[in-house]
């Protein structure tokens, strides 16, 4: 049977339990469950290479001895080890210094059983036990195949399609970026991981030539990812790429610490990163940030801190929603802030439905690198390919379309001087941009005006007209109130 199939087969015995309530839920379940799987798997690949290995998870916890036999334990006893025994033992894991044990502790901290049957969790334990072997070298690549439809079954999954963005984007954006061996790289808000993992095979691809080297990339990959799923997922997405103590996955919001806190031996090399966009955070959270950058607002926070947390020579990559482009107020500040004390060299233009189904919002990437103010802005408009209208789920972006934009990016060492225009591609200078009062939202000039009848476009044009009306009230008031209260004065 393929690891599709056993999948499958296995959400389909969760679909039969009472207490797994959607998409999300049995995810969360079945990751939890493969974690474990695939630890114990890794740990006998440990124990052949190393006489003296020792598991940071008690005898009686690890998979092999309460999960392996098909003949084991079932029903309310299974069910009453997992509630009462694995779960209050994983979670208080005693660490002592050991990286693997609280990498083990972090994922079980927020994790839940939702399964109520200890027949049917037999069930789909016996599935997992039989369907995946990831000492197989050939299934292991199947299974990373199939975890990453795990991943993009979460876009279906309501909210939690925040989690992933669409392969295609994340490698081209590390593409672009070219992470180097030693570069620390850094995704502050990891989701599932999946600018990490694409950060991981293209050093692996360009870079890693001795074990040594593969230790340098294994200490330069960092992430913070503050929900409990995502950074479970995330953190089996690591292991399942070969880094073997994923400790440099966070469990926190990184807007949590403030602002002035980060300080210049934290900083990285390389931020890749799609911030939760369209999201507001909790009170408070704005107040760790300088007053002219308090919003509540999370991509804006996020925005300010990636400035924040690159070293000067430092490259970004970074997914941000039209709203950014367009914004006013405090997003004006920080644009400013961004091409003052970054070069924003290029916004690539996603068309729309890149994040379908989670998001009909229009998006873009932009690429910068700090230290150096930005002179001009090199935009690409990036086309859908010929006899595409729109993406799905069953039709994603595909890594083949951006190959004109590699084609044409040329080098940052030289300022692409190798750029031109094109159907596709036009320069804006800082002049223009700071005459629009950085307004970034710069149409392609060869195209006609086009009108859209997206309906999500069109509702994100009109809460952004709201808000541009609203804003225009509050200065109309406070001109109003400044006047009359100067008149009282006199």
């Amino acid at each position: 049977m393929s690891i599709s199939s056993v999948i499958k087969s296995i959400q389909d015995i969760m679909r039969k339990d009472v207490g797994v309530d959607g998409d999300a839920q049995r995810i969360g379940q079945l990751v939890w469950m493969l974690f474990l799987k695939i630890y114990d798997d890794r740990e006998q690949e440990w124990e052949l290479l190393n006489d003296d290995y020792q598991s940071p998870i008690p005898n009686g916890l690890r998979w092999r001895n309460w999960a392996a036999d098909p003949e084991g334990m079932t029903g309310d006893d299974l069910k009453n080890f997992i509630d009462n025994i694995l779960f209050p033992g994983l979670q208080q894991l005693h660490t002592s210094g050991d990286a693997r044990a609280v990498v083990i502790r972090n994922v079980f901290e927020d994790a839940y059983n939702y399964m109520k049957s200890g027949q049917l969790i037999r069930q789909v334990i016996n599935k997992i036990q039989e369907g995946i072997d990831y000492n197989n070298s050939k299934e292991r690549h199947a299974f990373g195949d199939m975890y990453e439809q795990i991943l993009r079954d979460l876009q279906s999954a309501g909210n939690a399609g925040e989690f992933y963005t669409p392969r295609a984007v994340t490698e081209f954006m590390v593409n672009r970026v070219d992470p180097k061996l030693a570069d620390s790289v850094m995704d502050p808000a990891c989701g599932t991981g999946g600018f990490l993992t694409c950060t991981i095979e293209h050093k692996r691809r360009h870079y890693v030539q001795t074990p040594d080297d593969e230790q340098v990339l294994q200490r330069s990959i960092h992430g913070w990812e503050k929900k409990p799923l995502p950074h479970l997922l995330a953190t089996t997405n690591m292991i399942l790429h070969g880094i073997d103590t994923p400790n440099q996955i966070r469990h926190d919001n990184t807007l949590k610490r403030a602002y002035r806190d980060w300080g210049k031996n934290e900083r990285v090399d390389v931020i890749v990163a799609n911030p939760p966009f369209g999201g507001t955070e909790e009170d408070g959270i704005e107040n760790n940030f300088p007053a002219e950058f308090r919003t509540r607002e999370t991509a804006d926070l996020f925005m300010a801190l990636f400035i924040r947390l690159l070293k000067d020579g430092g490259r970004a990559a970074v997914v941000l929603p039209d709203g950014f482009l367009f914004g006013e107020g405090m997003k004006t500040r920080l644009k400013e802030k961004l091409l003052t004390e970054c070069n924003l060299h290029t916004i690539v233009r996603l068309p729309n439905g890149v994040f379908n189904p989670y998001t009909g919002i229009k998006t873009n990437l932009l690429f910068f690198t700090k230290g150096q103010p930005t002179e001009h802005i090199w935009y690409y408009e990036h086309p859908y390919p010929a006899g595409v209208k729109s993406y799905s789920k069953t039709k994603p972006m595909k890594f083949s379309e951006f190959e004109t934009e590699i084609a044409w990016w040329g080098n940052e060492a030289d300022g692409f001087a190798a750029r031109e225009e094109t159907e596709q591609a036009w320069k804006v200078s800082i002049a223009d941009i700071q005459a629009r009062n950085y307004n970034l939202d710069i149409k392609n000039p060869h195209v006609g005006e086009q009108i859209s009848h997206d309906p999500d476009e069109l509702l994100a044009q009109y809460a952004q007209q709201q808000q541009e009306i609203q804003q225009l009230r509050d200065q109309l008031k406070g001109i109003l109130a400044a006047a009359l209260g100067g008149a009282n004065a006199k």
